[in-house]
């Protein structure tokens, strides 16, 4: 049974309990009901409020992600400009009718290219650095399963439900699997179902 579970058993209960004491008369069982009311609306508040930081964690993770992988799109270009520069450059050189002044362009291009991907570099181990102290291993685990299964899920569903989408090769496919209907070994298999053999 999973902790969501438990919760729900636990408010149930604690719903079924009010009821009963609210049909008594007897006082004392009032001021035990009005603290178990009290409980149940401390227990919701924590739920929520717990709910909320789980998102915005997953948005900061989300966002963290993106940067790195933008950061490290923009790396590549520079890169590939800069190998182009260069061999522009060793190009020029071995002409011999090449002129100062196009020498000197050269080298400050080439120049502000090196810069430009320093200061790249930079960037990049300041995003490292905070995407290893910001996001838990956790979500390293779940992008190696994505690369792996190519499935991607939802988090902001209910506990005994998963969804998701299985991104083929050819076309995406949804997923939305009860699992409290469901024997584990068979969600595991229709899970696996979606992942391909060919290697």
């Amino acid at each position: 049974m999973s902790q969501a579970d438990k919760f729900q058993d636990l408010e149930e209960a604690g719903e079924t309990l009010m009821c009963f004491i609210n049909s008594s008369q007897n006082d004392r069982l009032r001021h035990v009901a009005q603290e178990q009311q009290a409980l149940f609306d401390k227990h919701k508040e924590t739920k929520k409020f717990l709910t909320e930081i789980l998102k915005d964690v997953a948005q900061a993770e989300e966002s963290a992600g993106q940067r790195l992988l933008d950061m490290e799109e923009q790396k590549k270009q520079r890169q590939s400009e800069l190998e182009d520069v260069e061999e522009h450059l060793r190009q020029c050189m071995a002409k011999s009718q090449m002129t100062d002044s196009e020498l000197q362009f050269l080298q400050r291009e080439l120049e502000t290219l090196r810069n430009a991907e320093q200061d790249l570099q930079t960037l990049q181990d300041e995003v490292d650095e905070d995407t290893t102290e910001i996001i838990p291993s956790a979500v390293y685990v779940s992008q190696v399963y994505y690369l792996i299964t190519k499935i991607k899920w939802e988090y902001d569903t209910q506990p005994n439900i998963l969804k998701g989408v299985h991104y083929g090769a050819e076309l995406a496919t949804p997923i939305n699997i009860d699992t409290s209907l469901q024997s584990p070994s068979n969600v595991s298999k229709q899970l696996w179902d979606f992942v391909s053999t060919d290697w």
